[in-house]
């Protein structure tokens, strides 16, 4: 059968319409995004570069950069010609900046590859999370560590410059079962903590605790909130429930800025779970950290930072003069390649493509988890993720080091263990973990 165009063409918008209606139950959204084949990520890429200043046949002085050594990395390998990402990781592209601010003020020698990774953040916050078109700022961070502190940053200089708080009546608030990203931020931004205790068993955040710590901090002079909740920690999987906090917020009049990481979660609970609450509608929400590294197998230096409009000026650095457009973000430099290769992730799969992935593994996680019933083995998990943490008196040391299951603490007597199902675990080592499982319970 001849391939045409209009063929292609075709094929993708009863895809995309297919989608769609998939999509339209009462309270589940439309999420889609185009499916490229390899020809046209190539030809993308390849013309972006070409957009780009060239060291090789421009005259570049005043750059502190250059290509790749060529000494160890040559350029003039025939494989190249087919490799997009190796071909931009050697050309180096600095994105240095946050491009979805006012791309015309950036750094025009790398304007082609810039472009990328602002279709990359209008994918991810209109597409993923539900934005409003042209409406949310971000960029390729170069981890969800720094996607958080970033989030910390604008958030106790936005209660600074606009409610002339003072360092001492700003408290950053986030569940003990968040990542170490929070109490890190809070040390290098001089914020105080405010860590709420979780249930045992089903990882929830104690009300009861959460507003007794909010009363006593407040009697202690704390007027401003930046609240973390998590969709998906680290550990265990668990997804925070934002009306009770957010609620309580509301009802006493309390000033706060809600962050949410889903370093984890954000590239496979808004795929799994068609009734998200975790989106840009949600107005409460303000921004997200999402990590490529994770589910979306990219790089590492792949996480990435989205916020709605209007906050990113808070964190200006005016002193960045020789940087057009100056400077929003901790890192400064970053790699234009890395921010490609999320973009060739999502785009060679496609918004169908990747929610086909994604229940693939929820499902092999349900299967897994269906085995511990069976086994009366008690566990934690969250439906709508891939991630199993066992009660470490189901699972002997021997076999946590055999399957190299992940602890809950190496300074303490664990009391869980991890299973992450991943692409590569595969069905055989799944049960022979369970046989293990079994043998010790027996």
């Amino acid at each position: 059968m001849l391939i045409t165009e209009n063929f292609i063409n075709d094929q993708r918008a009863f895809f995309k319409k297919e989608d769609t209606l998939f999509c339209k139950t009462k309270k589940e959204r439309s999420m889609y995004w185009e499916k490229y084949s390899h020809d046209e990520i190539k030809r993308s890429i390849f013309d972006a570069l070409k957009q780009n200043g060239s060291y090789d046949n421009q005259t570049i002085l005043g750059l502190p950069g250059t290509y790749l050594d060529r000494e160890a990395f040559y350029d003039d390998a025939p494989f190249l010609k087919d490799a997009p990402f190796l071909s931009a990781l050697i050309a180096n592209p600095n994105h240095i900046g946050c491009h979805t601010l006012s791309p015309a003020d950036s750094l025009d020698v790398f304007k082609g590859t810039q472009s990328i990774e602002i279709d990359l953040i209008k994918l991810c916050a209109e597409e993923i999370f539900a934005g409003e078109k042209d409406e949310q700022d971000g960029y390729v961070a170069p981890g969800g560590t720094e996607a958080n502190i970033q989030a910390q940053w604008i958030y106790r200089n936005y209660f600074m410059k606009e409610h002339n708080a003072t360092i001492d009546q700003i408290a950053l608030v986030y569940s003990e079962d968040s990542h170490y990203s929070m109490p890190k931020g809070a040390n290098l931004l001089n914020l105080q903590s405010i860590v709420l205790s979780v249930d045992e068993n089903t990882r929830t955040i104690s009300q009861s605790d959460f507003e007794n710590k909010i009363t006593v901090a407040q009697k202690n002079g704390v007027k401003y909130f930046i609240v973390v909740l998590n969709l998906s920690t680290t550990m265990f999987g668990s997804v925070d429930e934002i009306s009770p906090v957010v609620n309580y917020f509301k009802i006493n009049n309390i000033p706060f800025k809600l962050h949410i990481d889903a370093a984890f979660g954000g590239f496979i609970y808004p795929f799994t779970n068609p009734n998200s609450e975790f989106t840009f509608r949600n107005a409460d929400i303000t921004s997200f950290t999402i990590d490529g590294h994770k589910m979306l197998q990219s790089p590492y230096g792949t996480g990435i930072f989205l916020i709605r409009k209007g906050y990113m000026k808070y964190v200006c650095t005016d002193e960045a003069q020789y940087v057009p457009g100056k400077d929003y973000t901790l890192c400064g430099s970053r790699s234009g390649a890395n921010a490609i290769s999320v973009w060739m992730i999502l785009r060679i799969h496609g918004s169908s493509g990747w929610k086909v992935k994604m229940l693939g593994l929820v499902d092999k996680t349900s299967r897994l988890c269906s085995k511990l019933n069976e086994l009366k083995i008690e566990y934690f998990r969250n439906p709508y993720v891939n991630i199993v943490a066992i009660k470490s008196k189901h699972v002997p040391k021997k076999i946590a080091e055999k399957y190299h299951l992940v602890a809950d603490s190496y300074e303490h007597e664990p009391k869980w263990y991890k299973i992450v199902m991943m692409p590569h675990v595969k069905q055989g080592a799944i049960d022979s973990l369970l046989n293990d499982l079994a043998t010790f319970a027996g």
